[in-house]
């Protein structure tokens, strides 16, 4: 299958904007919810009119395909905990075939730009990218800047490196933090060749709904938001919220409505 294909399968109305959920911090933090509450967060995120989730390897084979159903399946590659003596530390653990064998409609690799282990990230991303040729299958790469010599992680300027890194080195997809000021996030998009996708950051008090509106007038192609997305009372309804940012409010009203349908 060409790469253009499961390229469009990451936006549900085709409008090349995307909403990821990443639910991978399982592996990084902790459970993301009880084990009880895994399939209806799934649901949620689904019937709210996410256009794919992040999850590692392992925790797909805990997702029902049938509650899935339109929302693209992104397995995330690498990994590393709280628990390291280097938190910026990021390993290879899983492969594309591996992935592809899951079910995946495309993988992700994280890579922190300003780390001690760099040179290791950076190599794994290459190594990745090439695999993806191979098997025509996108790659997403969460860039950010984060380590010891990183002065402002929000740096428009730095961002910008950062970016282009990933687009450098073979993403098709590239998932980074928002400037401040969040209008600065333009310069960045104007300077990279590939689409950029901001993250929803920590839980504050900033609005996570005008933090999306700021990086989708900042020119931004997408969001990726899952810490505020499976720490909310609310998860469909807020993704519901996103999704009418991320996409025209009719797009997203009929990407809910025909998943209600595929649901029933």
């Amino acid at each position: 299958m060409r790469k253009a294909l499961r390229l469009r399968r990451l936006s549900r109305p085709y409008d090349d904007r995307y909403l990821f959920v990443p639910l991978d911090h399982s592996v990084s933090d902790g459970p993301v919810v009880p084990r009880d509450r895994w399939q209806d967060l799934i649901r949620a995120v689904v019937l709210g009119g996410a256009d794919a989730i992040v999850v590692h390897k392992g925790r797909v084979r805990t997702i029902d395909p049938a509650v899935l159903g339109g929302c693209a399946l992104i397995v995330h590659l690498s990994a590393g905990t709280a628990h390291m003596a280097d938190a910026n530390a990021k390993v290879l653990v899983g492969e594309v075939d591996e992935a592809l064998r899951l079910g995946a409609d495309a993988v992700s690799v994280h890579v922190n730009i300003g780390s001690d282990t760099e040179s290791r990230q950076l190599t794994d991303l290459g190594t990745v990218a090439a695999a993806c040729d191979s098997w025509n299958i996108p790659l997403v790469t969460m860039a950010y800047a984060r380590g010891p010599r990183v002065g402002d992680p929000k740096d428009p300027a730095l961002l910008a490196h950062v970016v282009n890194i990933a687009a450098d080195l073979g993403a098709d997809i590239v998932k980074t933090n928002l400037t401040e000021p969040a209008e600065d996030m333009a310069a960045v998009v104007a300077s990279c060749p590939i689409p950029v996708v901001v993250a929803g950051g920590p839980a504050s008090a900033h609005s996570i709904t005008g933090h999306a509106r700021a990086a989708m007038t900042a020119g931004c192609s997408g969001l990726a938001v899952g810490r505020r997305v499976f720490t909310s009372p609310a998860p469909m309804q807020l993704v519901a919220e996103l999704a009418s940012i991320v996409h025209s409010p009719t797009d997203a009203s009929l990407i809910r409505a025909l998943t209600c349908l595929e649901n029933r």
